[in-house]
């Protein structure tokens, strides 16, 4: 017998925002410790084990983390949502961006792969107009073509440094765009319990389509560093949603690219790569642009707050 309407268990909502920038900008710096060491433990397994086999083991151990609010009756059960499909979707696109990155990882250098994937903002800044119907002023659309000069500048295409696998960070980037202009249009809506694990459903059930394949079966060693592939980056993304309730993304922003230093530190302690001055000088033009993009939508959400109306042509 169905239960009536007031009592019925309601979907999970997004907790209330806290203003405390320095602990949010505290939280965003952790995580990037956790999501790098992640990202250099991916390339080290991509040696023996498929990419697809990588990310499955990792999607696995995100679904068993989330796996108490699957559960019915479990005082975390987070399964009910009025916006399934966008939660599909979502879950999608972060396995994209997760499978094409690791597949990079496999040809190029660490620090390389992760510069290019920080254009990812740029790719928010494109679609945000088109999915959150934004206004995007002509000082962002040139910090994004600065942005897209300095992915030119570490891929040299057309060169003998050009590697085809430099796609597959540039596609990476795409996905998690996608994943971020999602995750906007749930805001407030969608408990973040929710968004994770219905991120992990999708991600472990396309993976266990495709794994079959492709499967080497892989030593203890293997499956350990795929394990903590899997804690560290779903720790890395609840570390980050935390402190976005703490602080708004463009004073985060430049504490995110820290994780292009821990990346080339233990590229460097892990596999002897060090930064060619193309790559340095290439994440410098993204991280400029990146930080530039930042402070326009702080001055943009500043003349929101102080003028409500249309924001200025040049934000």
């Amino acid at each position: 017998m169905p239960l009536p309407e007031e009592k019925k268990p309601a979907a999970r909502r997004a907790p209330a925002r806290a203003d405390h920038p320095f602990k949010g900008i505290a939280l965003i710096l952790a995580s990037t410790v956790f999501l790098g060491a992640s990202d250099v433990t991916a390339k080290y397994l991509s040696a023996t084990l498929p990419s697809i086999e990588i990310a499955w083991i990792r999607f696995l151990t995100f679904a068993l983390i989330m796996s108490p609010a699957m559960l019915p009756g479990s005082p975390l059960f987070a399964l009910r949502t009025g916006r399934l499909g966008l939660q599909l979707l979502r879950g999608a696109a972060l396995l994209g961006s997760s499978l094409f990155f690791i597949s990079g990882l496999r040809f190029l250098p660490i620090a390389e792969a992760s510069a290019t994937g920080f254009v990812a903002p740029l790719f928010v800044t494109a679609l945000s107009i088109v999915f959150l119907s934004e206004k995007v002023g002509v000082r962002r659309w040139i910090a994004t073509a600065v942005g897209l000069i300095g992915v030119l500048i570490i891929l040299r295409p057309g060169t003998s440094a050009f590697h085809p696998a430099a796609f597959f960070p540039i596609v990476s980037a795409l996905a998690w765009a996608c994943t971020l202009i999602m995750t906007r249009m749930m805001a407030g809506r969608e408990h973040v319990l929710t968004t994770m694990t219905y991120s992990s459903i999708a991600g472990v059930c396309v993976l266990t389509l495709l794994v079959p394949f492709v499967w080497v079966t892989p030593s203890w060693h293997d499956i350990m560093f795929g394990i903590f592939i899997g804690v560290a980056s779903t720790a890395g993304q609840w570390i980050v949603v935390l402190a976005f309730r703490y602080a708004d993304a463009s004073v985060l922003a430049p504490f995110s690219y820290t994780q292009l230093l821990w990346v080339s530190i233990l590229g460097f302690l892990v596999f002897g790569e060090v930064p060619d001055v193309w790559t340095v000088a290439g994440a410098a033009f993204i991280v400029g642009s990146g930080l530039y993009t930042a402070h326009r939508e702080r001055v943009r959400r500043s003349q929101l707050l102080a003028m409500p109306g249309e924001p200025s042509p040049n934000a």
